[in-house]
């Protein structure tokens, strides 16, 4: 009889210092139906030298028995969807507790985010705790893509390139001027003539000035490596000199041809 008393005393204790985790997984933006995922999805409570299992219900929620005081890392572990980690605090219950926290059956329980690589006590969103120590995962990171599609070919993707529209419109324009000064009013094609002939450029890139064929073109003898440097070409420079040298060379010579002429008739 003691031994039966005694052994109700030790079940009710350890009755009473653990409790039932619900984690429910709600319709959401990301996640509309959650009766579509997949059987195999399950949640996992991970302590040290402790690890539980729970498999995903007909109601979409993972229940967790005989959870003990402790800290806890819940993953939700599913083929299709990925969730945040969180953290599960059981301790137990005092009227100092905070409001974040629901007592169940003698035992508080706490519920944030967490994030993988930092410190523990880094704690995030707190979720709230339903009667019953029901917590509602909100949060869905979002779909797992396993595989990538591939790449097709389409000639509109090529059109949408700026580079190819510009070039496509230069043809259009080169290919179709002829045409549209073929099909001009004479006399708007005698004045658009007489612009071309006028036009600076047509007298730099056509060899000389219109209405003078045999002009030399400005541009042939310039030299871009002196003009940057602030000084005149070399060709310059020498033509200059030979030009000035050569008067003088030929009035020496007359003046002497003078001279000697002179003391021939001398002698003479």
């Amino acid at each position: 009889m003691q031994l039966f008393t005694f052994l109700s005393l030790v079940g009710g204790a350890l009755a009473a210092a653990s409790t039932t985790v619900t984690f429910r997984l709600p319709a959401t933006h990301q996640l509309p139906n959650p009766f579509g995922l997949p059987p195999s999805t399950h949640a996992t409570l991970t302590a040290a030298g402790l690890r539980l299992s729970a498999p995903l219900t007909t109601s979409n929620t993972f229940v967790f028995h005989n959870v003990s005081t402790g800290s806890y890392l819940v993953d939700i572990h599913c083929p299709t969807h990925a969730f945040p980690p969180l953290r599960l605090d059981v301790s137990p219950s005092s009227t100092s507790g905070t409001s974040s926290g629901t007592p169940t059956e003698g035992l508080k329980v706490q519920a944030w985010e967490t994030y993988r690589g930092n410190d523990w006590d880094n704690k995030g969103e707190v979720l709230p705790v339903l009667e019953g120590g029901v917590i509602e995962v909100t949060k869905v990171l979002g779909q797992k893509n396993y595989f990538s599609e591939r790449s097709t070919f389409s000639v509109f993707s090529i059109l949408k390139n700026p580079m190819i529209l510009l070039g496509l419109v230069s043809m259009a324009i080169f290919l179709g001027m002829p045409y549209l000064v073929n099909n001009m009013d004479p006399e708007m094609r005698a004045e658009w003539e007489e612009r071309q002939k006028s036009n600076p450029m047509n007298s730099l890139m056509g060899g000389g000035a219109s209405g003078q064929p045999g002009a030399a073109n400005p541009m042939a003898n310039f030299d871009m490596a002196a003009f940057l440097a602030g000084s005149s070409s070399k060709k310059d420079n020498n033509g200059n000199g030979n030009g000035d040298s050569r008067p003088e060379d030929n009035g020496g010579n007359g003046g002497n041809g003078g001279k000697g002429g002179k003391e021939s008739r001398k002698k003479r």
